[in-house]
């Protein structure tokens, strides 16, 4: 079973990385760019068929090591 996993900074914490993106694209003439939010894309493939015991799994290692819950969320999709 393949997870992705997503991580993004929390809607109230500045992305600086995010707005040298957005100021990249305008210079490069894509100026209805208003916003970009950086994130990460976390590829683990696990073994096992237990849908619902991957997603507690998935869940615990985001809240563990994956994620900083202080400034940044996450979410997961599971890919049989």
């Amino acid at each position: 079973m393949k997870a992705n996993v997503y991580v993004t900074l929390k809607q109230e914490v500045l992305d600086p990385q995010g707005d040298a993106v957005r100021r990249a694209l305008g210079a490069l003439g894509f100026d209805d760019v208003k916003r970009v939010r950086v994130g990460k894309l976390i590829e683990i493939d696990l073994e096992g068929a237990d849908e619902a015991a991957a997603k507690e799994e998935l869940a615990s290692m985001c809240e563990k090591l994956l994620a900083n819950p202080v400034i940044e969320d996450f979410r997961f999709e599971l890919e049989k």
